[in-house]
């Protein structure tokens, strides 16, 4: 950003690394950084993906040749994993077919996992984490209508742009999240998902930020460093 506004040199590396971007690719400078791996993990940390959508489109080709299916006709089937409470410790094995992800944050409401359905959020908390979830391709696959069709987007804006591949720069699918009130109620309270947050520092944002953030917080404090 700084070279883009002219506050420093535009170097040849970060020209291209721009370009790769641009064109939702991982920029080269980044893929030296990383460990080439063919294997895959048993649970994604689906905010840390560059391109999500791209993921998810991937994952259904996999099912797609796998089982010699056509990829038009499937669709995502979605189950949220309530039963498990720490994904990296508790999946240790990928799902016979489709994905497991997590990283998943609501707006305006909470999954509780006692009765597996969306609810009202308590006082005072504007963001909740959403439990691991499981994608499962599925052939002609019908949608509950008494599901609530989440919009999940990347950012907090729930803004962005249509890309040239045909998707958008913020918004990435549709979570089917069961409840046992009306779907009306979800839309007009705007519930919605996001991959990433953006917290202040400060007292008052501490409900909303995620038990890795209330840990480095509490030892900044108790440092005298705020």
């Amino acid at each position: 950003r700084k070279a883009i506004k002219g506050l420093i040199v535009m170097t040849a590396d970060l020209e291209q690394l721009g370009k790769s971007l641009f064109v939702n690719e991982v920029p080269d400078l980044w893929a030296k950084k990383g460990p080439l791996s063919l294997k895959t993990p048993p649970v994604h940390w689906i905010s840390g993906i560059f391109f999500p959508q791209a993921f998810f489109t991937g994952a259904m080709q996999n099912f797609a040749r796998k089982y010699g299916e056509e990829i038009d006709l499937l669709s995502y089937s979605q189950k949220v994993v309530s039963e498990v409470v720490d994904p990296k410790r508790d999946l240790t094995r990928p799902p016979e077919d489709g994905v497991y992800i997590y990283g998943l944050f609501l707006e305006g409401a909470r999954w509780a996992r006692s009765v597996e359905r969306l609810q009202d959020s308590r006082p005072k908390e504007l963001f909740t984490e959403l439990p691991a979830c499981l994608f499962v391709p599925a052939k002609n696959r019908v949608t509950n209508p008494s599901d609530y069709r989440c919009p999940c987007y990347k950012v907090l804006s729930r803004k962005g742009t249509l890309l040239t591949t045909g998707h958008s720069t913020n918004f990435v699918l549709y979570l089917e999240l069961p409840t046992d009130q009306k779907v009306a109620k979800w839309i007009k309270a705007g519930v919605a998902a996001f991959l990433a947050l953006k917290h202040e520092t400060s007292n008052a944002s501490v409900p909303f930020m995620n038990r890795l953030d209330v840990r480095r917080l509490k030892a900044t404090s108790s440092c005298g460093d705020r």
